[in-house]
């Protein structure tokens, strides 16, 4: 089969698995499925809508938390004058006598003031003495017995650091919200600070439903390999999340009864659960929601791969947890992630939504009829370019792409621009 023909093939497959839903429900199969853009949003407020906690943290455990108070000056920076340079600093028009002795260095107590055509040998980053009028690099002077001689004009204050240059004490350096950084950590710290006063990063808990589920080993006899468990956990992580536990749960009623007592019970403020979230006679998620009283806040999205998926709310809105019903197969878990649990974490982080950027795509792209498709992307110069297998139960295209492009209904031409969801290993997810 050529690739026109493959493509063929899935547009006329895309057409079957929905027929025309009528205006408003999204083609969800049955669910109330809600269009993507709407998904994303709706998953967004309700994070937004969550009492937020604080906590004050050593500096080295701020890294990836948002500032739950703005980062203030506590003093000058910097809080001397001091050189910028290896050199020497000087008082008046040259030429001048150097000072017998050792040189200013750095960490140094506070050196004698300079007299008027005298010089003293200075290191970078040590206090300039009283009366001194500029620094002359090393290589721009010369000595010449006692006396330093400079190779070029000196105007007075060249490279000195002036107090205060940075900020004055009291000075916002940075406004709460601002995601903490290595350079924020740097920041803070220079800025004299041991601690922070941060948003914790949201915790979660993973629930990976199915009899049909293997550890280790290859698949074998309808058995097949868990690919969520390892993916999830890592995933979430570099979503800014605390993953408390992953657990398996079966689909007979005692793992129905356990996936009830984890969505009552948990800690975590966000559960995940793989799989079980369409209307088969061994799908729990549903009717376990509604035994403990849950919000449906997203009952399906108009998205191919993973339109099951849901998000619901336990407890009310300011203190109530969440929880993300992924479906179980692995792209369309993928596309939950992307799709729900993405924005409701950076919500419950205090981070803001993902900025939002296209590129243009490198060939046609097919499209479902009536719904979003996510296609795995690499990002390639200034275009993205499709990936091949991207069924919803195959992980191979998505473990090679840089990114999932959104592909609205009808499908996209050839340099179409098409929004881009960096997949968060290339997105600067490193820090979070």
């Amino acid at each position: 089969m050529t690739p026109t023909d493959a493509e063929q093939a899935l547009e006329q497959a895309l057409a079957l698995v929905s027929r025309d839903p009528g205006p408003g429900t999204g083609g969800g199969g049955g669910h109330r499925a809600a269009p993507w853009p709407r998904a994303r949003e709706t998953a967004f407020h309700a994070g937004a809508g969550v009492r937020a906690r604080t906590h004050r943290v050593p500096l080295a455990e701020a890294l990836g938390e948002v500032l739950a108070e703005p980062l203030d000056a506590l003093s000058d920076l910097p809080s001397f004058d001091t050189s910028a340079m290896d050199g020497w600093a000087v008082a008046g028009p040259g030429p001048w006598t150097v000072r017998p002795g050792g040189g200013v260095l750095a960490g140094s107590g506070l050196p004698g003031p300079l007299a008027d055509g005298e010089a003293v040998r200075i290191a970078t980053g040590a206090r300039i003495p009283a009366d001194a009028t500029a620094v002359i690099r090393s290589e721009h002077c010369r000595e010449a017995g006692a006396q330093l001689f400079a190779d070029r004009p000196v105007p007075t204050g060249q490279d000195i650091r002036p107090r205060g240059q940075e900020c004055r004490s009291g000075d916002l350096l940075l406004p709460a919200g601002s995601l903490v950084t290595p350079a924020v950590l740097g920041l803070a710290a220079a800025a004299g600070y041991d601690e922070l006063t941060t948003r914790p990063r949201p915790r979660v808990e993973v629930l990976v439903l199915g009899d049909e589920l293997l550890t280790q080993g290859r698949p074998h006899d309808g058995l097949i390999r868990d690919a969520l468990s390892p993916m999830l956990g890592p995933w979430l992580a570099r979503l800014g999340a605390e993953v408390v536990a992953t657990r398996r749960l079966g689909d007979d009623p005692a793992g129905a009864a356990a996936l009830l007592e984890a969505v009552t019970t948990s800690t975590a403020d966000v559960l995940i659960t793989t799989g079980g979230t369409a209307s088969g006679p061994v799908d729990h998620v549903h009717p376990v929601l509604r035994q403990a009283g849950a919000d449906l806040l997203v009952d399906g999205v108009a998205v191919r791969p993973g339109h099951p998926m849901l998000l619901a709310r336990v407890g009310d809105r300011a203190d109530g947890r969440h929880l993300v019903g992924l479906p179980g197969n692995p792209l369309a878990a993928v596309s939950g992630l992307l799709t729900l649990a993405e924005p409701l974490l950076r919500a419950l982080a205090g981070r803001r939504m993902r900025a939002r950027y296209t590129a243009p795509v490198h060939s046609d792209v097919p499209g479902h009829p009536y719904d979003t498709r996510l296609v795995p992307v690499v990002l390639s110069g200034e275009h993205a370019v499709p990936l091949r297998y991207h069924g919803p139960a195959m992980l191979r295209g998505v473990a090679a792409a840089d990114a999932l492009a959104v592909v609205p209904p009808k499908g996209a031409r050839s340099g179409q621009d098409l929004e881009i969801l960096d997949l968060p290993w290339t997105s600067g997810g490193c820090f979070t």
